[in-house]
Parts: structure tokens; sequence; C-alpha cells
């Protein structure tokens, strides 16, 4: 199997950068591929400290600069040693100035810089994390969204890409001998989404959890008559609220926030119209 190097320089925090590389590396498979990425690259000095690095590791280089300095001196760099390099986002930001007919604005990381966008992020994440588990219930209402199922239906991780993508996120897990506070049923500002999954593949990842804590596999939380009854209990309170349901089977975090978003954007448009939002309690 053909090895490569893949060099990602940008010019922000090449968030950007690095999902456009991890979309277009899942079409290959196992290949084997080592990434250097170097974020903040926004003046020649510091390119300068990096080339050294792209000569002793020759391969594949993407990149977003908007500085003409420096994204000059990489070219020329590239040229030189005969590195393929690839501005990433150039053949759509030239469709783009085609079809509105105005020029793109060169600034370094425009869709990363610290504006009010990146605070709101960071305020996501640190009210994401206080708010795990059912933690300080009592300010759900500040949240966007609040998700909930039964344990190990991908809460956490899923909060937390959420909150990456600047949404304040707040999670409880459903247990049947212990119902969720009552604030949980009154929620008018966040949007609640149940998640559930098959009992059988619930049932194996919690096994698989005991088996890493070294504890005995052998217990309600694996049984399966119980965890039929806790699934089955939570899609019951689901629809009995009429709240969304993601199925999370065979989801990634990645399709489960996106599907999770989807929602979100679609129930602040009716909001936006003056219309009420539908309920919906089919598993998506």
């Amino acid at each position: 199997m053909a090895s490569l190097h893949l060099h990602l320089l940008s010019d922000s925090t090449g968030e950007t950068l690095e999902m456009l590389a991890k979309a277009a590396l899942a079409q290959f498979g196992d290949a084997d591929v080592q990434r250097h990425f170097w974020p903040m690259v926004r003046s020649v000095q510091h390119l300068e400290r990096i080339v050294t690095d792209l000569k002793a590791n020759p391969g594949l280089v993407l990149y977003t600069l908007s500085n003409e300095a420096t994204r000059d001196r990489l070219e020329e760099f590239c040229r030189k040693e005969a590195l393929p390099h690839v501005a990433a986002l150039d053949p759509v930001v030239e469709a783009l100035e085609e079809r509105l007919g105005q020029e793109a604005h060169g600034r370094p990381g425009g869709k990363n810089k610290m504006d009010e966008a990146y605070f709101k992020r960071v305020d996501a994440i640190q009210f994401t994390i206080a708010h795990d588990d059912g933690i300080s219930w009592e300010n759900w209402e500040q949240a966007d969204m609040v998700l909930a199922g039964v344990s190990r239906t991908s809460k956490t991780p899923t909060s937390i890409y959420l909150a990456n993508r600047g949404f304040k996120v707040a999670n409880i897990p459903l247990v049947v001998e212990s119902p969720p506070p009552d604030l949980l049923f009154k929620l008018k500002n966040p949007m609640v989404v149940g998640l559930t999954t098959a009992p059988t593949r619930l049932i194996q990842i919690r096994r698989n959890r005991l088996l890493s804590l070294n504890e005995k596999t052998e217990t309600s939380y694996v049984d399966e008559e119980n965890v039929n009854k806790e699934v089955a209990f939570a899609r019951r309170m689901f629809a009995d609220n009429g709240w969304p349901v993601i199925d999370v089977t065979r989801r990634s975090i990645e399709e489960t926030a996106a599907a999770i978003i989807k929602l979100y954007q679609e129930r602040e448009a009716r909001r936006d119209d003056n219309r009420a939002p539908q309920a919906g309690t089919k598993p998506i």
C-alpha cells in the first residue's frame, strides 16, 4: 500500500481544512496517510519554520492561506521542490465570486476568526460540560438543546460535538427507577431530542463498557428483559411529549449531530415564521 505525507496549512484554526481532508480520506479506506497539521500560519516567517518539515517529508500540501505573501512563498517553495499543492477552498470561492458578481474578502481565517461566533462556541462548550449527565438541571432553560436517552446512547459525545458547533447542550440519562425532574417537561426555549437505539446493540455496548472497567457483566444493566423495558420506557416518554427521536443504532456521532442540527434549524425557521412547531415521534 502506498503511503503519503499530507500537509495541512491554515491561517486560522484549520478546522475547516481538517474536516475537508477527513471527508476526502474517508473515500480511501485504510490508506496509509501521515498528517502534518500546521494551523495559524499568518506570516512568511512562520512559514519558513515549516518548509523544513515539508522538505524532509515530501507529500501533498493542502492549504487555506489568505495572506498573499505567505501564500506566494508556499507556492513558490512547492513548485521548486516539485510538491503537489492544492488551495483547498479556491474552486468554491471562485465559483461564488462568479455567481455573486463580487470579489471575496481575503481575510485570514475568515470563517474562524476570534469574533462573536468564536466566543459563542467557547460559552457553548463550557455550558455543555457543566450540564452533562443531568447536572445543574435548573439551568436547562438556557440551553439550545437537551438530549435525553437511556444510558450509553451517545448523549455525552454528541453533546460535546454539538457544543463545538456553537450549541449549548444539556443531556440527561433516563432511568426507569428515577424519573427526570419535572422541568424537563416544561421547557420553552430548548429543543428536547430523544436518543434511542436497538436493545441488542445497547446490550453489546454496555457489556463492552463493563469489561473495560473490569466489572461483572451479568447484571441488570445488561439483562435483555431489563434493557427492553428501559428502551420502551424512554420511547413512551418521547411519544407522550411529542419530542423528535433519533435512532443512533447505526449512526456515527457526526451523523447524529447533523440530524439534530437539521431538526433545530427547522424548528427555528418555523419560529421565525410564527408557526407552531410540529410534534414528531417517529425515529429518524
